[in-house]
């Protein structure tokens, strides 16, 4: 059980923000191998075997056939043609071999008669200096697995998610990989999920960002409301994009942690049930961001449709303070010989001066109230 308790350690490193992941995918590929494949391996015991040369898939099962063991064979964004002959080799199912080529899969698991087939969505937070009405905070990319008996076969597409480290870390403890396949399907279900956490926590950072920006006391003006809304919905776009990949995942991950599958490991069986626990938290808190999300974007509606009113209300106090000279001027424009006060010396100053203290009277008044 020594080697169980350590598996968190090999197939989970320290979780560091993607914030500062600038890591890319690695598509380098050895010499000689078909274009789409990026690595291929033959482990035994645990450890893998170096026959000096790079090995074609085709190779590397036919050692395996021989002398036992397991093959991993990583490929990335393979072409129908170039997935062909490996699929005929290792007997994948036409329809598992049809969704590994297009793309473009929700999270789900799947069982054919020799092999399980896998997929998950991986999750890359694209920096930014500051959130817009434009901005790209989430992407996404995919990474099919095939497992079987002496095969483990993984398919990428997207330009993140590399698996070249998690590979030479699970080569690292050879009694892990002792236990097979399953144990690499353990590792990436892991690896894939701890980055949902990073991720969530950088997605966490912006809604935060967000929310001081919308009830901060000092906001004014129309213009900054605007792009509070527009920065708002696109981040609703972006969780949803994060949501579409998490919640479809969490029935396969129970499903390999409380369903007996003669192509799991027992001893890995039980530690899917510590991915389904974390997926599931995950999950909760991107499910809790939709709801913030949608709380805030109501609060600024709420708080632009005061604003608003509040506008309105100092339009109208100034129009009915402007409102008393327009009259008096009006009445004392009008061309009629005989008016009240029309000859009179002190005519004018106290015209005017009778409407000032209207004025004044009524700015008071609107202001008392609150409508200035």
């Amino acid at each position: 059980m020594s080697m169980i308790r350590d598996l968190r350690a090999v197939v989970r490193p320290s979780r560091v923000s993607l914030r500062k992941d600038t890591g890319a995918y690695d598509t380098t590929r050895d010499p000689g191998t078909p274009s789409a494949v990026v690595d291929c391996a033959v482990y035994r015991d645990g450890a893998r075997v170096d026959f000096g040369t790079s090995l074609t898939p085709q190779e590397a099962m036919r050692q395996v056939r021989r002398d036992g063991g397991f093959v991993w064979i990583g490929l990335h964004e393979p072409t129908e043609a170039e997935f062909a002959g490996i699929a005929g080799e290792f007997g994948l199912h036409p329809l598992a071999v049809e969704d590994a080529v297009q793309a473009h899969q929700r999270p789900k698991l799947e069982r054919y008669d020799d092999s399980l087939f896998t997929v998950f969505k991986t999750i890359h937070y694209v920096e930014h200096d500051r959130l817009t009405g434009d901005s790209e905070v989430v992407e996404t990319g995919e990474v099919m697995c095939f497992t079987g008996r002496d095969f483990f076969i993984t398919v990428r597409h997207g330009g993140q998610g590399s698996l070249r480290a998690l590979r030479h870390r699970l080569q690292d403890d050879p009694e892990l990989l002792a236990k097979g396949p399953s144990a690499v399907l353990h590792a990436i279900a892991d690896h894939v999920v701890d980055g949902y956490i990073a991720v969530a926590d950088a997605v966490q950072d912006d809604i935060d960002e967000v929310e001081t920006e919308v009830f901060s006391p000092g906001r004014k003006g129309g213009v900054s409301r605007g792009v509070d809304s527009a920065r708002i919905y696109q981040l609703k776009r972006e969780v949803l994009e994060f949501k579409r990949a998490v919640s479809p995942l969490l029935r396969p991950m129970q499903l390999l942690s409380e369903r007996p599958m003669r192509l799991i490991d027992p001893d890995i069986q039980k530690y899917f049930r510590d991915v389904a626990d974390h997926l599931a938290r995950v999950q909760e808190q991107v499910l809790g961001f939709d709801e913030l999300l949608n709380s805030i974007l109501q609060a600024n509606l709420a708080q632009a449709s005061v604003a608003q009113n509040e506008d309105m209300r100092k339009i109208t106090a100034w129009a009915a303070i402007i409102a008393v000279p327009t009259m008096v001027c009006g009445v004392y424009g009008m061309n009629f010989t005989y008016m009240p006060e029309l000859h009179w010396k002190y005519g004018y100053p106290a015209i005017m001066g009778v409407t000032v203290v209207i004025c004044l009277g009524i700015h008071r008044t609107l202001k008392r109230n609150g409508w200035l």
